[in-house]
C-alpha cells in the first residue's frame, strides 16, 4: 500500500467548449444565460472550456472569466490561442491553458472530414463511467449501454441493445452523421454539436427502433419499426 495520500493519474473527459465571437461582457452573459435556461440540467454548474481564437489579444481576460462564471458555468481552461502573444496575455492573467492537440495515431489519419470504411465494433456491454471514442469512423455497439456511459464518434453510431447513456455522433462536425438505436432511453444524443437531453426526446419513441438525424439545423427522430 502506498504511503502517499494522493495519486496523480491522467484521464479523458468530455467538456463543453464555448467558442466566443465577441469580447463584450454584456453580449456574452446574455447569450450564455439563454443557453443555460434552455438546458439547465445539462449546463447548470457544468465545467467548460473557453475557446478564444476569435478574440483580440487586448481582451480583459479576467473579466471574461467572471462573466462566464456569473451564469453558473465553471471555467476549467482556455484554448484556441493563436500565437505566443495571445498565449502570453492569458498566462499573465493567471488563467489555465488547454491545448487542443491531436491524439497520436499509429496510422495516417484520413483527409479532414472523411471517414474510414472500417467501423469500430464493441461486442460487450458499455458500463457506467466508460467512454468509447471512434476516431474518423463509425461506432457499432452490439450490446447495451448503461446510464452514465458515453459513446463518441466522428461518424455514425449504431447501438444494437438498450441505449441508456450518451451518444455523440459527428463530433468533428459532420452534419450527415446519424445515430441508430434498437431500444432508446438515451440520456443525451448529439450530432455535430446539436443535442437533445432525455426530456427533449419524445416519449412516443421510447423502446422503439429509431434513428436520430439533423434536419436543417435541428435534431429530428424517426421510428424504424
Amino acid at each position: 500500500m502506498s504511503s502517499s495520500p494522493i495519486k496523480l493519474q491522467g484521464s479523458n473527459f468530455t467538456l463543453v467548449v464555448v467558442h466566443l465571437h465577441s469580447s463584450q461582457p454584456g453580449e456574452i452573459r446574455l447569450a450564455l444565460q439563454q443557453e443555460v435556461d434552455k438546458t439547465p440540467t445539462f449546463l447548470q454548474n457544468a465545467p467548460v472550456v473557453i475557446n478564444v481564437a476569435m478574440l483580440p489579444t487586448e481582451t480583459n481576460w479576467v473579466e471574461l472569466q467572471q462573466v462566464v462564471a456569473s451564469v453558473g458555468l465553471h471555467v476549467v481552461g482556455f484554448s484556441g490561442f493563436r500565437d505566443d502573444e495571445h498565449k502570453t496575455a492569458l498566462i499573465k492573467a493567471n488563467l489555465p491553458l488547454l491545448s487542443e492537440g491531436k491524439k497520436e495515431n499509429s496510422a495516417p489519419n484520413p483527409p479532414e472530414g472523411s471517414l474510414s470504411n472500417k467501423a469500430q465494433i464493441v461486442r460487450t456491454p458499455v458500463r457506467s463511467g466508460q467512454q468509447i471514442y471512434a476516431r474518423h469512423r463509425d461506432l457499432i455497439v452490439m450490446s447495451s449501454v448503461s446510464r452514465g456511459a458515453e459513446l463518441i464518434a466522428d461518424g455514425n453510431i449504431h447501438v444494437y441493445g438498450k441505449m441508456c447513456g450518451r451518444a455523440l455522433a459527428g463530433v468533428s462536425g459532420n452534419v450527415e452523421c446519424q445515430i441508430f438505436c434498437t431500444q432508446s432511453e438515451a440520456e443525451l444524443v448529439s450530432i455535430a454539436g446539436h443535442y437533445w437531453l432525455s426530456d427533449k426526446i419524445p416519449s412516443d419513441y421510447k423502446d422503439k427502433i429509431v434513428r436520430f438525424y439533423l434536419l436543417g439545423n435541428a435534431l429530428a427522430i424517426e421510428s424504424l419499426n
